[in-house]
């Protein structure tokens, strides 16, 4: 079914005002495509927590964990380019990863984190890529690969780089900008360039309040020991919001939270993968391709969240046990981020999405400032 866009801009319109009077936002955008055209793009409030400059159309800002559904395609891109299958085993592309009982993990299960690499033993820093895929490649799993999931939240883009740059033979943010970036025009970087630094708009941290949910997870988060501390704490390094407003931290390449973009070029690539991998006359996947985005590999309770969530090949889709949908159907799959950003594909009705913000929320998943704007847009399907 068609989207009335005229109805739902004025619905968004009044929902995305409402993120900034009742639920705090200072800086946001909202963008919404239905076969491959834009149908809203709304933006408003401020870069900076002095209001002194504001969010225009041009700004950019850090979508934290949205990078993660970027550096997915790019490695699904490169599998397919290269005719292989995600059921193949990762030590025939990188044999130093055949360390610690890892012989077998298959691209599948590293893909829809199965494979148990979520912490660290090692302490490596994050900004030091060839320690920490050494760290990697010597890493024990932390349960039987295949035998349950656990979300990746810091480990996961170093796996994606490292595939792409064993099979492609070019660093992940690389291919991202020649395969997708520069083709379709996206204003959405991986390792942003110096020139585009002064349209990012300030992030910063979510504000005391009531206690986030789920409640063991957050209590797990500042537990030493946990598996959610030393899955968010390794590799080691940016662990302060702040940190990420440095113009050089901006500049690096981190695939797993660096990405930098506006909420117009999010939802335009994710209109891309809605639309059967085409765009723009431009065409990257098959439908076999894309199948690995719609098909559920790993469901139930997350090792590390402590909740039902889901995965495809790189991407989150609902569990089938949430309480709460996150995406539009079942059929959809995207990535969220730290705080409050979000962006998924719809291919049942060719929709995309993409909702990115400066000031965070304490949550890790999509919270009510997006998932009210998901809401209006399937109370007319």
């Amino acid at each position: 079914m068609k989207l009335d866009a005229e109805g739902l801009q004025k619905r968004i319109a009044l929902l995305f005002q409402e993120n900034f009077t009742r639920f705090g936002d200072l800086g946001a955008a909202v963008s919404v495509w239905q076969n491959g055209k834009m149908v809203v793009d709304l933006y408003g409030g401020f870069r900076d927590a002095r209001r002194v400059h504001r969010w225009a159309s041009d700004t950019i800002v850090l979508v934290w964990s949205a990078t993660k559904g970027l550096g997915s395609a790019c490695v699904l891109h490169v599998l397919q380019e290269n005719k292989i299958d995600i059921n193949e085993r990762v030590v025939e592309f990188w044999p130093e990863f055949a360390q610690a009982g890892k012989e077998k993990i298959t691209l599948a299960e590293l893909l829809s984190h199965q494979g148990g690499l979520c912490a660290l033993d090692r302490r490596v820093d994050v900004l030091d890529y060839g320690p920490v895929i050494r760290a990697l490649e010597e890493q024990r799993p932390l349960w039987p690969p295949g035998t349950g999931h656990g979300y990746h939240a810091r480990t996961f883009g170093f796996l994606l780089d490292e595939l792409v740059r064993r099979i492609a033979e070019k660093s992940l943010p690389e291919y991202w900008r020649e395969v997708f970036g520069d083709p379709l025009k996206l204003d959405l970087w991986i390792g942003l360039p110096e020139k585009e630094d002064p349209r990012v708009a300030t992030m910063y941290a979510a504000k005391a309040g009531k206690p986030p949910e789920p409640k063991q997870f957050y209590v797990d988060l500042i537990t030493p020991g946990t598996l959610a501390r030393k899955t968010f704490t390794s590799p080691y390094g940016l662990h302060a919001v702040s940190a990420m407003n440095n113009p050089a931290i901006r500049a690096q390449p981190i695939v797993s939270f660096g990405g930098i973009g506006s909420a117009a070029a999010l939802a335009k690539f994710y209109s891309m993968l809605a639309n059967g991998g085409e765009l723009d006359g431009q065409h990257f996947f098959s439908p076999e391709t894309l199948r690995w985005m719609t098909t559920r590999l790993a469901d139930g309770i997350d090792r590390v969240f402590q909740i039902p969530t889901a995965f495809s090949a790189g991407f989150m889709k609902d569990a089938r046990s949430a309480r709460r949908r996150i995406f539009g159907t079942s059929m959809a799959f995207g990535h969220p981020g730290a705080g409050g950003s979000h962006g998924f594909a719809d291919p049942q009705n060719k929709i995309a999405f993409a909702y990115v913000m400066n000031q965070m929320e304490q949550s890790l998943l999509p919270n009510e400032k997006s998932l009210r704007l998901v809401d209006a847009i399937y109370a007319e399907l």
